[in-house]
This record gives C-alpha cells, structure tokens and sequence, in this order.
C-alpha cells in the first residue's frame, strides 16, 4: 500500500528545498530568462503556484473545481493568465502566494482517502499519482531554475517518484504524439543517488538503464539523452525515450544536445 503521509512529506521537502534556492534571489534575478523559453524564474514559480492552487482546489472541492474547468475555452489563454497575475507581483508576492496555497494544497492531501480519484486538466487520479504528479512538476520547474541560475543540486532518492511516474506514464507519451504504445514492454533499471536499484517490468529484453537523474531529466525533458549515462537497448526503448514526457499537455521542444553538461 502506498505511504501517502510519506509521500506527501517528500513533497513537501521538495518545495522547501526550491524555496531555498529562489528565497534569497534579489528582485532583479527573478526575471532572469530559464531554458523554457520565454519563461523567466518569476514565470516558472508563479505557475507552480498556480497550479498548486488549482490542485487544493481539486483535493478539496471536486464540484467547484469541475465547473472552474469547464469553462476554460483556451488553454494557452488560461496558462497565460498564471503567468500576468504573477508578472503583476513583486518577488516576495509571488513567494507568499506559493507558500500560501502550497501549505493549503498539502492540508487537502493529507484529508484524502487513498482509494479517491481526482479530477484534473487530464484524466483523474488517485491521490498517489497526484501527489507524485505535484512532486515532479516541482521538481522539473525547479530544474529550469537551477539551470538558469548556473547552480548545482544535490540529487536525491525522491526522484523515485519522477521515475515511478514516467514509467506508468508511457502510454501517455504515445498518445500525447499521436502514436501508437507497442505491446512489448520496457524494464527500466536506474541507480538511485543513495545507492539502491531500482527496477521496473525487470526481465523484458528492451530496456533503459543508468542512473536515476539523467532518467528523471530526460523524462521531463529537461536534458537530451545523449547528455546522460542512459543505456538504451532495443526499438520499443529507443522510440519511448526520443517522446517520454512525465507531464500532462502536448509535447514540449526538449532540450538540444551539448546544450548543458553531461550527467555523470
């Protein structure tokens, strides 16, 4: 059974740990551009908060939530919407606003029944996957940041969730590129940074293999492949990690080969 106060712990270590990093900026950095272009540091914490707002909401009130949905007409319009109110914010608002509905969202977790579903902008959720969705969206937004910053982070054993969450994921990656899943499956075997293997479908002869950050950055396309230590064996692997994305929407542009250093 999953642990979801664990989960939901990492999750929020995940915030506090990014909080660190964008707390101490000066006004002037927060709208320093980040590798998502057009998107600067403000941009990438106002959407994270956004969407945590949208996630309490959908934790908390199914009924409301569904009707906000339904009206939203264009999803670039309504993106674009969560970036002004952020845009329209000193620094320290769009912190106070992040931490304000991040708390709130992690309370409406934590009043969850595991065996729920709850609705999003895709199909519904457990709250596992929910909350592993939320943890990954820090985690990757968080990536862009760092990266624009020119700074290193530790990796850590949370990014389990990352991968766990790409691999069930797989399906949606065709899909999101119109393309058909194959029937064979993928194991994935990755290192994790504390040292542990971790495996998926362990025993299918396509495979990816390597450690857990450079998985966790392809599949939120944050890094090219060729900028890790994955191995990839097989077509059913080498077609899945030239689409995977971990996140709901349509496909992103990724990011170019040699465009950051290599993933040791």
């Amino acid at each position: 059974m999953v642990d979801l106060a664990g989960l939901i712990e990492d999750l929020r270590v995940e915030h506090v740990d990014l909080d660190r990093v964008v707390s101490v900026l000066p006004e002037a950095r927060w709208d320093e551009p980040t590798p998502a272009i057009p998107w600067t540091i403000r941009d990438q914490i106002s959407h994270l908060a956004f969407f945590d707002e949208q996630a309490s909401l959908a934790a908390s009130d199914q009924e409301v939530f569904l009707n906000s949905l339904s009206v939203v007409t264009d999803a670039d319009s309504f993106m674009n919407g969560s970036l002004e109110r952020g845009r329209a914010m000193p620094s320290t608002g769009v912190l106070a606003w992040w931490r304000e509905v991040r708390e709130s969202m992690l309370d409406g977790f934590r009043a969850l029944d595991p065996s729920a579903r709850i609705p999003w902008f895709g199909p519904p959720m457990s709250p596992a996957s929910f909350i592993s969705a939320r943890l990954m969206e820090t985690w990757a937004h968080g990536q862009d940041i760092v990266d624009a910053l020119g700074v290193q982070r530790a990796a850590t054993d949370r990014l389990k969730h990352v991968a766990h969450l790409a691999v069930r994921a797989r399906g949606y990656s065709y899909s999101a590129n119109g393309k058909t899943l194959p029937d064979e499956p993928v194991a994935v075997e990755l290192t994790a940074p504390g040292g542990e293997t971790w495996t998926w479908d362990d025993g299918a002869a396509a495979r990816v293999e390597g450690g857990a950050l450079g998985f966790c950055l392809v599949v939120t396309q944050r890094r090219h492949i060729k900028d890790t230590n994955l191995r990839v064996t097989g077509a059913a692997a080498e077609e899945w990690m030239s689409i995977a994305q971990a996140f709901a929407g349509p496909p992103g542009e990724g990011r170019r080969p040699a465009q950051f250093p290599s993933v040791p």
